[in-house]
């Protein structure tokens, strides 16, 4: 039942759309609890994350889970009918865990891409886009990052296809020209209705991050 699922996340936040992504794939009814993360976060997100204080949460049965790659872990396990996120395979789901990690650890260069200027902006813009060569370059030839079935190395960096558009207007460069097989991948990706129904529109996050580049 849905009000057992309650999903609090924060509308542009690429780490909620993994969770979404995950619980659609799985054909599962959540609720989705729309937070404030950057002013006014609810007692609800306090009590259930107390240590990070982040979204996204999911709330299973009164229960939190926390972290997005977590969460996705914690569905595929969870709710296991239909196809799995992650291989049975011992060695490709290692394989799977190994660039799921590999993308997080490269978030700190998406957002220089966008928050510095000048020199920092270029260096920054430099190795985001090596980033995505080498994840192009683990994609391959493939349909998904799996092979040709979408799982959970897809569910991993498909949340930042949301912001290319703004990454690309913030530093005056194509995503599509650096990397057109990721790019359709990406698209490739948009056609299940999972992931389209996840990811917000393009403009509407490039119009979020201008109003959060002036606060910060």
């Amino acid at each position: 039942m849905a009000e057992e699922v309650i999903l609090l996340d924060f509308w542009p936040s690429p780490f909620g759309m993994r969770a979404m992504i995950a619980l659609r794939e799985k054909g599962v009814d959540f609720d989705l609890r729309k937070e404030d993360a950057l002013s006014n976060k609810s007692p609800l997100l306090l009590e259930m994350n107390p240590v990070h204080m982040k979204i996204p949460v999911l709330i299973h049965i009164g229960k939190p889970v926390c972290e997005s790659l977590v969460i996705v872990q914690y569905i595929d396990k969870t709710w296991g009918h239909g196809s799995p996120l992650l291989p049975s395979n011992p060695h490709e789901r290692a394989h799977a865990r190994f660039w799921a990690g590999y993308v997080d650890k490269k978030i700190t260069v998406v957002r220089a891409v966008w928050t510095s200027t000048g020199e920092a902006q270029e260096a920054a813009k430099k190795e985001y886009i090596e980033c995505l060569k080498v994840l192009e370059g683990e994609l391959g030839d493939k349909a998904y990052f799996g092979g040709e079935r979408f799982g959970y190395m897809d569910v991993s960096p498909i949340l930042f296809y949301s912001w290319f558009y703004a990454f690309e207007a913030s530093a005056d460069f194509s995503t599509e020209e650096e990397c057109p097989k990721l790019v359709g991948w990406a698209k490739c990706c948009m056609q299940r209705k999972s992931v389209a129904k996840s990811l917000p529109d393009h403009h509407k996050v490039y119009d979020f991050k201008l109003e959060l580049k002036k606060k910060l």
